[in-house]
């Protein structure tokens, strides 16, 4: 009989980000080999014949521009006691209240390192006072958190090195996070560009993912108004959803197109000339790799393990946090130089062909899920 694998999240479909993407790669994978139970916030109806999803009510209150599961510690506790393994992809209402049932009953349990929660939440928070106080909080409470776990599943060596120097002693293992270049590959887009208004001589800059705080589109935009003075042919293409307050400062500015959340961001990829990271804190940043996968050349903030499979020159550029004036400058360069914009782009999905497959993985998860369960004596 399959062993029973519970994944608790506290984001899942059909909600998208990083989270979902990573979850709806590798459950194919999990239950040839596991009884796969997902238990996660209802974000709406989603059906998957080989999975048991089990669903937690939201709650009103929001942290920037996401809404939390209600607190169902009997639920979580009845689903934790039930399976062979537990494996969790957040510290949040349902992904911390796992962590702690798994420890009380002493089953096998790993997490997945999506973020750095002391990071995340101060700078998705919304005054600098909160920020404040949620710094230390929240690297408190992620401490005692996964210092709980068995095991932590990371992205990168360099997530590794930054938890252990935070005193998570916590045993680790590196699993890099795939993409599949089978679907996300170069393409002209050409009918959602004129659908969108793009004229064929306009040059496109993108950025895909939630309309958040710790994304920081507002230096994004600051520097594309700078782009403006200069060039008349620019345009802005920001794709998902999020915070409204964003939402509006972007709309207000002629030449930012939001065409909003899509379940295929593919062709969205493809109408782009040139992707921008501005991200004030990411561990991987699946939209960047996915952007790299569509020759898209990228400029990037040096986040995460992004500052690991950038190299600057080869296959992407980097610029320093909240820089825009140095954006703009970069965007500008590639912007007059089409070729220097084609060999970034054919280097960066070369990066993502070579070190990048969902295949290994999923497979490095389930391998590290068994040794938990069956340790070598």
């Amino acid at each position: 009989m399959k062993k029973k694998l519970l994944i608790a999240t506290d984001n899942f479909l059909p909600r998208w980000d990083g989270i979902s993407r990573v979850l709806l790669e590798i459950i194919p994978y999990l239950t040839k080999k596991y009884e796969v139970t997902v238990i996660a916030p209802y974000f709406g109806e989603y059906n998957n014949p080989k999975i048991t999803l089990v669903s937690i009510p939201l709650q009103k209150m929001k942290v920037g521009d996401f809404r939390v599961s209600k607190f169902a510690f009997r639920r979580i506790k009845n689903e934790v006691k039930k399976a062979d393994i537990v494996f969790t992809q957040t510290i949040g209402p349902i992904g911390g209240i796992a962590i702690l049932y798994a420890w009380k009953y002493k089953q096998p349990l790993t997490s997945y390192i999506h973020s750095l929660e002391w990071e995340l939440v101060p700078k998705a928070a919304g005054t600098p006072v909160f920020k404040k106080m949620l710094y230390p909080l929240m690297k408190t409470m992620t401490r005692k958190f996964y210092k709980k776990c068995d095991l932590l599943i990371v992205p990168s060596s360099g997530i590794a090195d930054l938890l252990t120097w935070q005193k998570i002693l916590t045993r680790k293992k590196v699993a890099h996070l795939g993409v599949d270049i089978s679907k996300f590959n170069s393409g002209k887009a050409v009918k959602l560009r004129q659908e969108l208004g793009i004229k064929p001589t306009d040059i496109v800059i993108g950025q895909h993912g939630r309309i958040s705080r710790e994304k920081d589109l507002i230096t994004l935009l600051r520097a594309f108004s700078r782009l403006q003075t200069k060039y008349d042919n620019v345009k802005l293409l920001v794709v998902g959803d999020g915070l409204e307050s964003i939402k509006k400062k972007l709309a207000a500015r002629q030449g930012v197109i939001l065409p909003g959340a899509q379940d295929n961001v593919i062709p969205y990829l493809q109408a782009m000339d040139i992707y921008v990271l501005s991200s004030l804190t990411e561990t991987t940043s699946l939209t960047t790799l996915e952007a790299m996968s569509c020759k898209l050349p990228v400029i990037a903030t040096r986040v995460g393990f992004v500052q690991d499979y950038i190299q600057e020159g080869y296959n992407g550029l980097f610029f320093e946090k909240q820089g825009a004036a140095e954006l703009a400058t970069k965007l500008s360069a590639l912007i007059q130089n089409e070729e220097y914009r084609k060999e970034l782009g054919q280097n960066a999905r070369k990066t993502v062909r070579e070190r990048f497959k969902w295949k290994i993985t999923a497979e490095k998860i389930s391998n590290y899920m068994d040794e938990l369960m069956n340790p070598k004596k």
